[in-house]
């Protein structure tokens, strides 16, 4: 089940990040992309946490810290990267064994049910929307297919292969990331660069270039997908 604690992730890094800073403090976008990235790369909350304390640590040895709270979690992203790589040679030399073990349906089906019908709503809520953006349309049409084709799949007789479901459902969040790149009109794609170049402007130099790019990416979808309203699919984003 802890495979599919997609937003428990989120919430044990906001609230470790909150208390070391000693405020609360709404978490932004940018933020946000760079959760989703370490979420991704799959790299434990406690290889986080540990980031986390030697980036504060860090901050608080330099001029920079010396009353003034460390405000993003952009600041953490190489300490947290370092102790992912850590976590992983200490994880080498032992044996994979049962890798991911999990039962075969850790979902209910009245629930998996409930998360596709909302989605489909949703997504016939945007195309009602959209009717000037005929490509968009036809890309949020197919997901619409494919997202009937996983719900059929719940009334087979049988055991669920929830790893399977998955993996479709993927293909789907994927496509739609591509359409909404592809066929966002140029004002809001110029609107959401300036915002991002924005956020990232003090942390450019601080960031890997490949974390960087994840974290572009990442911060491009979100506010993608919060523009037109389109739900994720992947069952990552079911509560």
């Amino acid at each position: 089940m802890d495979r599919w604690n997609y937003f428990n992730y989120f919430t044990e890094i906001e609230e470790y990040f909150w208390k070391k800073r000693g405020s609360h403090l709404l978490v932004s976008p940018l933020d946000w992309a760079i959760m989703e990235t370490w979420q991704k790369a799959e790299v434990p909350l406690e290889a986080v946490f540990k980031g986390i304390d030697r980036a504060f640590e860090s901050y608080r040895r330099s001029r920079r810290g010396a009353g003034k709270p460390l405000k993003s979690l952009a600041y953490c992203t190489d300490a947290v990267l370092e102790a992912a790589e850590e976590s992983e040679e200490a994880a080498a030399g032992k044996a994979e064994g049962a890798k991911g073990r999990q039962s075969a349906e850790p979902f209910p089906r009245d629930e998996l049910k409930n998360y596709f019908a909302r989605n489909l709503k949703l997504l016939r809520a945007t195309i009602a929307t959209q009717s000037g953006n005929s490509a968009l349309v036809r890309t949020l049409e197919d997901s619409i297919s494919g997202l009937q084709t996983c719900f059929v799949q719940l009334e087979s007789p049988g055991p669920l292969d929830v790893e399977d479901l998955e993996r479709r459902l993927t293909v789907l969040d994927e496509r739609i990331h591509a359409g909404l790149l592809m066929h966002a009109d140029d004002g809001t794609m110029l609107r959401f660069r300036r915002e991002m170049d924005r956020a990232l402007a003090v942390y450019r130099r601080k960031m890997r270039a490949e974390q960087l790019a994840l974290v572009e990416k990442q911060y491009l979808q979100k506010r993608l997908l919060e523009e037109f309203r389109i739900p994720r699919l992947s069952l990552f984003y079911l509560s």
